[in-house]
């Protein structure tokens, strides 16, 4: 009978304490990249992912506010961060392919290429991207 009892406290997930804050900080991050203030964003989603570092979304949105920024070694850390959660997600992996060609790096993009066409090898980007690589 105790038994049975004990069961649910096992399928609860505990409370955080900081969501509310967490969830406001995600919409004030998301507003300043709708309203492309990139400087405020990159603080912002620093800041947010400080308190919760496995978030995909923002960590691709990072990498890409820096990609824009001409940060192309910085949006490779991000895009890397993202991959270990999404390994095949095709749009981060095109963006740090053209990353890793504006930094000069013909190789690692090429291995980027290679891995969208595993999961999608009729990509048009990718065969563009290829083509300015060869």
């Amino acid at each position: 009978m105790w038994l049975a009892s004990l069961v649910g406290l096992f399928g609860r997930t505990p409370k955080d304490p900081l969501e509310k804050n967490n969830v406001e900080e995600l919409k004030k991050f998301k507003k300043l990249v709708k309203d492309k203030k990139y400087d405020q964003a990159i603080k912002s989603g620093t800041e947010y992912l400080l308190r919760v570092p496995n978030n995909h979304d923002v960590l691709f949105t990072m990498g890409g506010i820096c990609y824009l920024k001409n940060r192309h070694g910085s949006a490779v850390s991000y895009f890397d961060m993202a991959l270990e959660i999404g390994a095949y997600d095709v749009d981060v992996l095109l963006l740090k392919a053209y990353s890793h060609q504006k930094l000069g790096e013909k190789r690692k993009a090429i291995e980027c290429c290679e891995k969208i066409r595993e999961v999608d090898p009729k990509n048009q980007s990718v065969s563009e991207l290829l083509s300015e690589l060869s």
